[in-house]
């Protein structure tokens, strides 16, 4: 058996095969398996949000940790401030980073750049 992280840097045009749900269940299944998922393009709000509403009802009771997931914003102009108040964007991000809350740590997130420390198990 490899040691080491794996990474699975997943294409937008395989993105664009899967519906919404596909999606969430294939990054959820990868990254209970320990792998670090880097999407082309992210997800939208409402799948960012169901992504993490799901992670959130399997923490701990088979050991799962949760997720880390950090994203470039669009490059369209930035939220107005009734957004931001309300925690709403309809923005859909660019690359997205997730994987294990136990394994993948952001350091520091600027407009080019998204540092990450992995751990291996």
């Amino acid at each position: 058996m490899q040691q080491g992280v794996q990474i699975d840097l997943i294409s937008e045009e395989r993105l664009s095969t899967l519906t919404s749900m596909e999606k969430i269940h294939m990054i959820l299944d990868d990254v209970r398996e320990g792998t670090i998922v880097i999407l082309e393009k992210g997800l939208d709000p409402e799948e960012q949000s169901t992504l993490i509403e799901m992670t959130m009802r399997e923490i701990l009771p088979d050991g799962f940790n949760g997720i880390e997931i950090e994203s470039y914003p669009s490059r369209d102009q930035a939220p107005g401030f009734l957004q931001r108040l309300l925690g709403k964007s309809t923005q859909e991000s660019r690359l997205t980073v997730i994987g294990p809350a136990n394994q993948l740590r952001m350091i520091r997130k600027d407009k080019d750049v998204i540092s990450a420390w992995i751990s291996s198990r």
